[in-house]
């Protein structure tokens, strides 16, 4: 059996001190709204404990997707790339990029440069290349490939919407079809909800029907996202059979808020193809003390 932990909207804080020249751009927005309302629910204790969590259910691996930070600093990536190898090898986790870590121009790239080791594919250059079009990527794990899409772009204040190319869709259906012929349980990280009205019109993906066409075509038998920070489950489907769409809450997120507090979603995988089995459950933080407590249990294929 081959245990999938996966956790999204990680948001490290508190929020560093910036510099005048750093603020001076859709930081701004992004900053007073941190001190206005973010930094009342994101705690680091809530963090911590679904890190703790998610080791003591000992997974094979951690799939991170995406809001490792919040205004994309070059300290918060820094940060950001300490907190990645305090909780993980590279080998045992995978992360994609979401909205919020190419919050302004050039952001995307020195984010995928700091945290390369984690979101490098099995084919990808050792060592981060300038210009180079890293997603999709696979990663083969045991019997899952990790399929990492990305739909994270600069925008402008008040927009966090996200961006899935054509050219990606086509990358990540030849890279779903190879997998299946290898017999590999495929899993595909994305960081916007692939589901038209999961998010609200100015943080959708745009690429919508792109992505669907691509797990129809490709095939696939889990979609891991975030971007919402709730607790959800959609469908999509793909040759006729459904593909189930996850997404998590914040793992940042404090509890007695307006969204669900922190927690992580685990994922047992068993069987061959054609007779794969998953089972879900989620753990999610009751109160900013004590340890996770199991939610929910489903039995998503088999």
């Amino acid at each position: 059996m081959f245990k999938l932990a996966h956790i999204s909207d990680v948001h490290l804080g508190p929020l560093p001190n910036l510099t005048f020249r750093e603020l001076a751009s859709k930081r701004i927005t992004g900053y007073v709204n941190w001190h206005r309302n973010r930094r009342k629910h994101l705690f680091a204790n809530a963090l911590d404990l679904v890190i703790e969590g998610i080791r003591e259910q000992a997974p094979d691996h951690l799939a991170i997707t995406g809001d490792l930070v919040n205004l994309a600093s070059g300290i918060e990536i820094r940060l950001a790339a300490e907190w990645l190898r305090r909780t993980g090898a590279p080998l045992d986790t995978s992360v994609v990029p979401g909205n919020h870590d190419a919050y302004v121009p050039g952001a995307h790239d020195k984010a995928v440069q700091a945290w390369y080791d984690y979101l490098r594919g099995d084919d990808d250059p050792l060592i981060w290349k300038e210009g180079y079009k890293l997603f999709p990527y696979i990663r083969r794990r045991g019997p899952v490939a990790m399929i990492g899409c990305s739909t994270s772009i600069a925008t402008p204040p008040f927009s966090a919407t996200g961006y899935f190319s054509a050219r990606q869709a086509r990358e990540t259906v030849e890279l779903l079809k190879a997998a299946g012929e290898e017999g590999l349980f495929r899993v595909v990280m994305i960081h916007h909800p692939p589901i038209r009205g999961a998010a609200a019109s100015h943080k959708r993906m745009i690429g919508i029907r792109r992505f669907a066409a691509a797990i129809s075509m490709g095939g696939a038998e889990l979609v891991l996202h975030g971007h919402t920070h709730l607790n959800t489950l959609y469908w999509l489907d793909s040759h006729g059979k459904r593909v189930p769409v996850v997404g998590i809450s914040s793992a940042s997120q404090g509890p007695g808020a307006h969204k669900p507090a922190a927690g992580f979603n685990l994922f047992s995988i068993s069987g061959k193809p054609g007779e794969w089995q998953m089972k879900w459950d989620r753990y999610g933080l009751f109160d900013a003390v004590t340890k996770l407590r199991h939610e929910h249990h489903q039995m998503l294929i088999g």
